[in-house]
């Protein structure tokens, strides 16, 4: 692919925490609308490129480019305006506010500041908003209800709802089925794949490659802070050097990698 049909680009990202590197030269392109996953062993270094895209960490080396502007050096907030947009492993929810007041907080990107927020003409918008995109997503059942009262899957969704309504065009996800059961699983696969047909770039990180592969049409895999696979997801459990990151040894035979829960690399 070329680079100018990507709307999200790294581009030989390095990232050193006191000289020892955890991403080394890592590059990949993300299409409009494409579904990417990063994956990889534990402490391969997928949440630490996770937090270079999204600002909470600065890259020594690199590029990091969102449709055709290089944004590595600006702050998290200009990125989140800009259209970079993401969850959490864990979820970091408001757990003393309501669904829809959770869902208001994630238009924060798109004001002009603290004073639009305290504007009764905002909060009725705001809130008119949030009601439609949890109506959207059929997360609507529980509008005023505390969100720390409810299911863990449906808070999962919450949080992404929240991070839609900063309108992003890429949508981090780390880790997004973590803490899942099978069903609940398979229901946040059908949520995403909604997401994504709005219109949503998706990148994610994830362990449960049985999502991977369903939701997923390309892959990229990281071991030791370094790219080793970068094609269709399709393809990713043939690949002689993904088999052995995974396995330890060389692999004759195809396997389904398994991911680790956690990574440490961060």
């Amino acid at each position: 692919m070329s680079p100018n049909d990507a709307i999200f680009s790294l581009r030989g990202v390095t990232k050193a925490f006191a000289g020892l590197k955890v991403v080394t030269d890592v590059s990949f392109d993300v299409r409009p609308g494409e579904r990417l996953a990063l994956i990889g062993p534990n402490g391969a270094g997928k949440t630490t490129v996770f937090n270079l895209i999204s600002g909470a960490y600065k890259i020594n080396e690199g590029s990091i480019i969102l449709d055709g502007v290089d944004i590595a050096a600006l702050p998290a907030s200009r990125r989140c305006a800009m259209g970079i947009a993401r969850s959490f492993q864990n979820i970091r929810l408001m757990p003393h506010l309501s669904v829809v007041e959770n869902v208001m907080i994630g238009q924060h990107a798109r004001t002009r500041g603290i004073l639009e927020l305290l504007t009764p003409l905002w909060m009725t918008r705001a809130r008119q908003e949030a009601e439609a995109q949890l109506a959207a997503f059929d997360v609507a059942t529980y509008p005023n209800q505390a969100i720390a009262t409810l299911p863990y899957g449906i808070r999962k969704k919450v949080e992404i709802v929240r991070a839609l309504m900063s309108r992003p065009k890429v949508l981090l996800l780390d880790e997004p089925a973590a803490g899942l059961n099978t069903n609940e699983t398979a229901q946040l696969r059908d949520f995403l794949m909604r997401v994504a047909d709005g219109g949503v770039t998706l990148l994610v990180v994830e362990h449960d490659m049985s999502l991977v592969r369903s939701l997923c049409d390309h892959t990229v895999v990281l071991n030791f802070g370094r790219k080793i696979f970068d094609g269709p997801t399709h393809a990713v459990q043939e690949d002689p050097a993904v088999l052995e990151a995974y396995l330890g040894r060389p692999a004759h035979t195809a396997a389904t990698p398994r991911a680790e829960t956690a990574d440490h690399a961060s």
